[in-house]
């Protein structure tokens, strides 16, 4: 592993027992963050929305319990503007323990609340309060585990590196589908639905304790070091104002807007191809729900392949090659998925799912790397939590529920008419920005 040519700080060598932890510690996260949202998605129809939310209409509840995980959502920036200054300022990780720590305990929380039927409306804003919660944490989360990824490891391999904290999203989905695949089996029928769902908001805290050691013995980014020594050397000869890193990067808001509209499409694309779908076959086709979330399952594992091995290829390809091609397939492929579920064919469906999700993987893997370089040191955590976060709140948020609201009151046209424009939006991105493989974080 290449990672033993950097440095924990000037001039000293960086172990790989050093990078592993380094990545180890950035995974956690990341899968704790997407298993508590794929669990919140899973469950979000049969178990959330009756117990939470009041009601005759079974579509309404569906729409209010996914509103309530987009309302997380909406939390997202703010805490990146927080952590992303905070980080730029105090370093990476702190703000690693700290994020991790305020997910889990939230994400456990909502598996010990009282339901709508207990305590009434109470209830719905206490789950709506912890939603927002994890949303505040996420927005400082994600920024840092990739930043830390990419200014530990090798340049040369950098994408390949970065994708693995992205890989964390399929991997939490597969672990959250196993976990309740698992507490359907062992609390059937009414168990499950009374109190079984539980469990798997609790799994959350075996997670927290694992990451949390794991981070707490992570060494500070070796860039980061690198560059606050040399503005205090450079404040020391020169005193300057300073500014918040936040106000930095939106004060050059070019490389921010390109890296939201890069993530419109690609986040739209996730969310419906591991959401939506459930909630969409389900409810207007006679899929079993428990078929149809196996083959979101197997289509995070080619998600999760996707990631991976589009990250590898960025660094051989470059990042805008890597990620205009997946993006394209992804334009014609919208209409494509749609008529695949409609055969109401079960081995149709999972094609649909394992094709969309492998080549969502494919983006995806590879926008890591492209972020963090499109930044320099001094606001680069500011800068990338402003891209991932804000993108999340105007695509990601609402994904879901646009989708369920445009097909209930204007059909599937609409919804595939939303994912082919946001993905062309993508593409235009892309390839209107520049290449930024082989930069040199340490010169930025």
């Amino acid at each position: 592993m290449a990672a033993t040519t950097r440095a924990t700080a000037p001039g000293a060598p960086t172990s790989r027992r050093d990078f592993r932890r380094v990545l180890a510690g950035s995974m956690a996260g990341a899968v704790l963050e997407w298993y508590d949202f794929a669990i919140y998605g899973i469950l979000a129809a049969t178990v959330l929305g009756p117990l939470f939310f009041p009601g005759d209409s079974a579509i309404v509840k569906l729409l209010l319990a996914l509103a309530t995980q987009g309302l997380g959502f909406v939390a997202r920036p703010l805490g990146g503007i927080v952590f992303g200054h905070l980080g730029d300022k105090f370093g990476r990780k702190p703000m690693l323990v700290a994020t991790f720590t305020l997910l889990g305990v939230s994400t456990a929380a909502i598996g010990l609340l009282p339901t709508y039927g207990q305590i009434g409306i109470t209830a719905t804003f206490l789950l709506v309060g912890l939603r927002m919660v994890q949303g505040f944490a996420l927005g400082g989360e994600f920024g840092a585990a990739v930043l830390m990824v990419s200014e530990y490891g090798e340049p040369k391999r950098r994408g390949f590196w970065t994708s693995w904290p992205q890989a964390g999203a399929p991997l939490g989905t597969v672990l959250a589908t196993l976990v309740v695949t698992t507490i359907t089996f062992l609390f059937p029928g009414n168990a499950f639905d009374e109190w079984g769902w539980r469990v798997a908001f609790l799994v959350a805290l075996p997670l927290l304790a694992v990451g949390f050691w794991i981070r707490r013995s992570v060494e500070e980014s070796p860039v980061f070091r690198a560059a606050q020594e040399s503005a205090a050397k450079a404040e020391r000869s020169k005193p300057q104002r300073k500014r918040s890193s936040v106000v930095e990067a939106l004060s050059n808001p070019l490389p921010v807007l390109r890296g939201i509209g890069m993530r419109l499409g690609e986040n739209i694309a996730f969310y419906i191809y591991t959401v939506f779908v459930i909630a969409y076959a389900t409810t207007y086709f006679d899929y079993d729900r428990g078929a149809v979330v196996l083959a979101v399952t197997f289509g995070s594992i080619a998600q999760f392949l996707g990631m991976i091995g589009g990250g590898a290829w960025s660094d051989r390809v470059g990042r805008k090659v890597a990620m205009l091609v997946p993006a394209v397939i992804l334009v014609v492929w919208a209409p494509a998925f749609f008529w695949l579920v409609q055969t109401e064919s079960l081995p149709m469906l999972w094609i649909g799912v394992c094709v969309g999700a492998f080549f969502h993987g494919m983006l995806a893997g590879t926008e890591a790397a492209w972020i963090t370089e499109l930044f320099p040191t001094r606001y680069r955590y500011a800068g990338s939590s402003l891209v991932f976060q804000g993108s999340s709140i105007i695509a990601g948020a609402p994904a879901p529920f646009i989708a369920v609201w445009l097909i209930e009151n204007y059909g599937v046209g609409t919804v595939i008419g939303y994912l082919v424009v946001t993905m062309v939006i993508t593409v235009f991105a892309v390839a209107v920005s520049r290449e930024t493989k082989g930069v040199d974080l340490d010169a930025l």
